[in-house]
């Protein structure tokens, strides 16, 4: 978990990059940029908000051979060991920036590249490296007072409140490939910004287990649950399974398998959507691991709960209290009517 209301930017390299197909340049700035005390705050939260509002789905420096033949990960390594040199790591970063933009959908922008002192994860205080681009340019009008006139100038800028590319990295998990977020929110070439510039692969933790784990679950209860029984079971399965996740620190698939499979003849079928889906979940030896609460609750909020018929109505269930769907929530079948309906127990109706 992070927390980077705490963080303070030591230092700024500002510079800017071109699209290399389309023979543009690239700008480097000869010295660090002062930051006066007006700007700090808004380019802080201009380069930091977006990571606070986005799940933490933490990526790792890597590469086929050895990550000494990293680039960018050689370039950071030496920043956190010498701070000082921030400055001229950052046109090393920008020119491999540059030489990454080669898709004709590119768009130039600036560069900004910051070390970062005071970021908090996994309640650790820690230093990092913060890479941002700004992409867009978006038109403002500017006045100006003339003797007896009030001028107004169109030009052109960023958008302090949208943050086009970031990443961040902590000064954590050396061996790994330190731990990196990541925000794009120009989604042209998805591979430009994480494999070719930053070349960085899924951080396999606690973290990326829980989700792909849940993720595998809500996929099984779709294609396996829904059809062999219904929707409500299919709604009733992924409760389960979420607050066995919620209650345990530890996950342990047989015990999760005793506890949310309640039809016996769905364990089996279990076991081979896992086998036969396993990769592309990245679970394929995944029995035990650690649970990660904030995923879990993540995930919560992902997971629909609601039967939609098709007369327009919506059966909503109960997340927090599942056994009022299994004492007061029946489903039959009208002979006359010749459809389905669902039977639904209660006291007095609810004032909203």
């Amino acid at each position: 978990m992070i927390n980077l209301y705490n963080t303070h930017i030591e230092s700024l390299s500002i510079h800017r990059v071109g699209n290399k197909s389309r023979n543009e340049g690239i700008f480097l700035s000869e010295i660090p940029h002062e930051i006066d005390d007006e700007l700090m705050p808004l380019l802080k939260e201009f380069f930091l908000k977006p990571f606070r509002d986005k799940e933490e789905n933490y990526f790792h420096f890597s590469h086929e051979a050895d990550l000494e033949f990293h680039d960018l990960y050689q370039l950071i390594t030496s920043v956190l060991n010498e701070p000082e040199t921030v400055h001229e790591a950052s046109k090393k970063i920008a020119k491999h920036l540059f030489d990454q933009s080669m898709h004709p959908h590119i768009k130039n922008g600036e560069v900004f590249v910051a070390f970062l002192e005071g970021l908090q994860i996994d309640n650790e205080k820690v230093n990092g490296i913060g890479i941002f681009k700004s992409e867009l340019k978006y038109d403002f009008l500017q006045f100006a007072e003339g003797e007896n006139q009030l001028q107004a100038k169109l030009e052109q800028g960023i958008n302090l409140n949208k943050l086009d590319k970031g990443a961040i990295i902590f000064n954590v998990e050396k061996e790994q490939g330190y731990k990196v977020l990541s925000v794009d929110s120009n989604r042209y070439d998805t591979r430009y910004w994480l494999e070719s510039f930053l070349g960085v692969d899924a951080f396999a933790d606690e973290n990326f287990f829980t989700k792909r784990y849940l993720k595998f679950c809500q996929d099984f209860a779709k294609d396996v649950v829904l059809p062999a029984e219904d929707k409500k079971e299919e709604v009733m399965f992924m409760n389960r399974a979420v607050n066995h996740f919620a209650s345990n620190d530890q996950f342990e698939e047989t015990a999760f398998m005793n506890e949310v499979i309640e039809n016996p003849e769905l364990i089996p079928e279990f076991r081979h959507y896992k086998t036969e889906r396993a990769p592309k979940y990245s679970i394929e030896d995944l029995t035990t691991f650690p649970i990660a609460n904030t995923a879990v609750t993540a995930a919560r909020k992902k997971i629909k709960n609601v039967i939609n018929l098709d007369t327009n109505i919506q059966i909503k269930m109960d997340f927090i209290n599942p056994e009022s769907a299994q004492r007061f929530v029946e489903k039959g079948w009208d002979d006359e009517k010749q459809m389905y309906y669902y039977l639904v127990y209660f006291n007095q109706e609810q004032k909203s």
